[in-house]
């Protein structure tokens, strides 16, 4: 057979056997299938297209059946869920290369898959098929374009090793019948060993090492200069390689030894969508890691090589598309990369195939509007929103048909058809537009879950993206199209009329659309506290000191006093700086109905306050000299925790230790450095977890002390100790401040003289601090005592000059003074080091 394979273009790489193009293999006589198991399977993974199980089982009832018909349905449907599953598309083609007569059909199949594969395991398939069909001396040259056009997709992937070993031994075959072609065939012999060694290959060792002997056995002398000047590329490498064997073992399962048979259990990683679990977050971080490393160009290619670099990292983004189809960041990370080589189409593409993976990312969305809104396609821009709002919305129905069936079995779901009725009512704006308060009573309010709420608020999100592209592209005539279309749908979230009154205020300065707006908000989302307060905040912005009284006295009864205190606030803030001295009284005396575990004086101060200044509270109460007695608390503390930490460090390091180290940790543990509620220096993830370990030198991220006053949110905590308000903390004025504790909390025993560790010296705190913890050690265990003998016994040269003396230890845990808390010891005038 004679089949020409050229790599100029696309469709030229494929080699075609043009003896059987004229036969149909659908001409072939099918029994029916069965569609018991086969069809029930397929309407199931409609359904649930992540159910692998269901795939795999559905590959083999296809396979078990021999029917061509149902295996072609059953690999499309796949693919189509999995368009790279390099293994169903092995698989897929190994149907079709049983018999001559559907050859054609198989390298329609090859055309498809191979264009932009990153699959090495494909590339070696189609390499054996090209060579089985061209066996003909004549179509060498067939072979060898085969051979260019896959190490040009693939080469630089580790795994192609062999690929390039197999082109090798193609080319040495070849014939060399006259000088000429000799010289032809040393040279591409040349070329293809100079491109190998250069790539960190499984074995890159194994091809330096033939290149050499292939150098030396044409010309000892030249030999050597060739070698010269390839062996710094073949040394970086190789480094690279040692890289690469640290990042990619946990990236890539190891994959099947045998190409998968028709007939046989399909079995390759599909991915599924995360779940953002701790491990999945870790391996998210380990890609990122890598292709960021890739992405720095650790083989050091120079300007000249760029096309070989850009291939290279094009290839690694290819294959973490495949690995982690279902994780918007890496599609995006694929995407600015291609796009910040000037590769827009490219990059482009990769934005549509990722929301074919992930409809629902509003990464991949928002990045394919903004990109085709630069380009000033607007036209498209509205259709990729409504598309993506589409999306959002389905799945909302399902979350909402989830929850209202959940009501349903547990009794919550009452509403009768005229609540129905009336809600849907209340949910025309237009129809109840002066009304201030509306409440909603949809069925669907009543079942509301956490998660459909702050999904609402996400297709809120999109919605008000959607008003702001209008309003900067169009003008304000279309967000107010566009606002218009958001509010006749249902999921609607508070944030979208506040989007929309801001922006008609904001835009086009108009005071009154924008009040009728919130109003209309009103209507649906009386009960929502921020709306309200939100609300109430724009009207006083306007010093539309009418309205805003109204609005807060008709909603102030309908909320317990527990949620109405942001409300209260915001009003008393208002009414004490603006208001006449009557109704500041008479507000002062309302909130202290509502809320009677209030210390009188707190309310007296918040009158003569101003932001953040309280001088009532700084120097008539003490608040000041409290807080300066916090902080050097606190230092003393982060002092003493260092030197704890270090100590305790030091005995874990030591094992067993003695008698008195295993003691002193016990009593640390019991004082409230252990894995307590008030964790020290081990609280974290695990136990051993020390502060200091992420390079701040023992200045890491703590845990809060009995000792250290409770953090005050913005607005201060006036709270008494009556247990009233935000979750009856201690509050300013509740006690005098000689009430705050000093040193460790009441609830810990003090340590005695004799149980207080020992001191141990700054830089060794240091030191010891920053030495990882003892459970991540996985090596082999030494003896202390054979450690220190074998350090004590040694011989050590001495310099030429006396060393200096150990600087004496300071007191208060500080460094020496040749120490830097950011570069670590430094080396002084003679060379030693701290």
């Amino acid at each position: 057979m004679n089949v020409q394979v050229k790599t100029e273009t696309q469709d030229d790489v494929f080699p075609v056997n043009s003896s059987n193009t004229n036969e149909n293999p659908n001409d072939q006589v099918e029994r029916v299938p069965s569609p018991t198991e086969f069809d029930s399977l397929n309407a199931h993974l409609q359904e649930h297209p992540f159910d692998t199980e269901a795939w795999r089982r559905f590959i083999a009832c296809a396979e078990d059946s021999g029917e061509t018909k149902m295996i072609r349905t059953a690999y499309e449907a796949l693919l189509k869920q999995y368009p790279n599953s390099w293994s169903a598309q092995i698989a897929y083609i190994n149907h079709f290369l049983n018999k001559p007569n559907t050859f054609k059909l198989a390298e329609d199949l090859f055309k498809r898959f191979l264009r932009g594969s990153s699959s090495v395991e494909l590339m070696r398939f189609y390499l054996t098929y090209v060579r089985r069909i061209n066996t003909d001396p004549a179509t060498r040259d067939t072979v060898r374009k085969a051979y260019e056009f896959a190490l040009g997709l693939v080469g630089q992937d580790r795994d192609s090793g062999d690929m390039w070993a197999d082109y090798i031994n193609f080319l040495n075959a070849g014939p060399a019948d006259s000088t000429w072609e000799g010289q032809q065939k040393m040279d591409a012999l040349r070329r293809t060993y100079t491109r190998a060694v250069q790539i960190p290959l499984d074995n890159l060792e194994k091809l330096w090492s033939d290149y050499e002997s292939f150098e030396t056995r044409l010309n000892r002398i030249t030999a050597k200069k060739f070698m010269s000047d390839l062996s710094p590329a073949y040394m970086q490498a190789r480094a690279v390689l040692r890289e690469l064997n640290k990042h990619t073992p946990h990236l890539f399962p190891p994959a099947s030894a045998t190409s998968p048979q028709p007939g046989q259990l399909f079995d390759h990683h599909l991915p599924t969508p995360p779940s953002f679990t701790m491990s999945e977050r870790q391996h998210v971080g380990r890609w990122k890691a890598y292709l960021k490393y890739e992405e720095s160009n650790p083989l050091m290619m120079e300007e000249k090589d760029k096309a070989n670099l850009h291939s290279r990292i094009s290839l690694v983004y290819r294959k973490a598309v495949v690995r982690m189809r279902y994780f918007p960041e890496i599609w995006f990370m694929s995407y600015s990369w291609t796009s910040s080589i000037g590769k827009e189409e490219e990059a482009a593409s990769i934005l549509k195939s990722g929301i074919e993976a992930n409809p629902a990312s509003f990464i991949l969305n928002f990045a394919y509007i903004d990109l085709i809104e630069s380009k000033k396609e607007l036209e498209e821009v509205h259709k990729a929103y409504e598309k993506f709002l589409d999306v959002l919305r389905e799945n909302l129905d399902v979350l909402q048909a989830e929850a209202d069936k959940a009501a349903d079995g547990a009794g919550l779901n009452g509403d009768s058809e005229a609540d129905k009725t009336e809600g849907n009512k209340a949910h025309n704006p237009e129809d109840s537009m002066a009304s201030f308060m509306v409440p909603s009573s949809t069925s669907s309010d009543s079942v509301e879950t956490d998660e459909l709420k702050e999904r609402k608020k996400e297709y809120a999100l999109v919605w008000i993206m959607y008003m702001r592209f209008g309003r900067r592209a169009e003008g304000v005539k279309s967000s107010r199209a566009i606002f218009g279309k958001a509010r006749r749908g249902k999921y609607l979230h508070w944030e979208l009329y506040e989007a929309g009154a801001l922006m008609e205020y904001h835009c086009s300065g108009d005071k009154d659309v924008a009040t009728r707006i919130f109003d209309l908000g009103m209507n649906l989302h009386a009960k929502e506290k921020d709306y309200v307060l939100r609300y109430l905040g724009f009207l006083i912005s306007l010093n539309d000191e009418n309205n805003a009284r109204a609005l807060f006295e008709r909603v102030i009864n309908t909320f317990p006093p527990e949620q109405s205190r942001a409300l209260w606030e915001r009003w008393s803030r208002y009414e004490f700086q603006y208001s006449d001295y009557e109704a500041a009284q008479k507000l002062e005396k309302r909130m202290m109905e509502i809320f009677p575990n209030d210390p009188p004086i707190k309310r007296f101060a918040q009158r003569y306050s101003y932001l953040s200044i309280d001088a009532i509270a700084s120097r008539d109460i003490g608040v000041a000299m409290a807080k300066k007695e916090a902080q050097l608390a606190q230092l003393k503390d982060k002092e003493s925790n260092r030197t704890l930490g270090a100590t305790a460090s030091l005995a874990s390091i030591n094992g067993s230790g003695n008698g008195s180290s295993s003691g002193s940790l016990k009593r640390q543990a019991d004082d409230g450095f252990g894995s307590g509620p008030s964790a020290g220096p081990f609280s974290g993830a695990g136990p051993g977890r020390r502060r200091g370990v992420d390079g701040d030198h023992g200045h890491g991220n703590k845990r809060q002390r009995a000792s250290s006053p409770p953090p005050r949110d913005r607005d201060r905590d006036w709270e008494g100790s009556g247990g009233s308000g935000r979750g009856g903390r201690r509050g300013r004025f509740s006690s005098p401040p000689g009430d705050i504790p000093k040193g460790r909390g009441k609830h810990q025993e003090p340590v005695k003289d004799e149980e207080k560790p020992v001191q141990l010296p700054s830089a060794l705190s240091w030191f010891i601090g920053q030495l990882p913890a003892p459970n991540t050690f996985d090596g082999p265990v030494f003896r202390t005592d054979d450690l220190m003998n074998l350090f004590r016994n040694a011989v050590i040269p001495s310099t030429t000059k006396p060393k200096s003396p150990p600087p004496p230890a300071r007191s208060g845990g500080r460094p020496p003074p040749d120490y830097s808390p950011y570069q670590g010891p430094r080396s002084n005038s003679r060379g030693a080091r701290y």
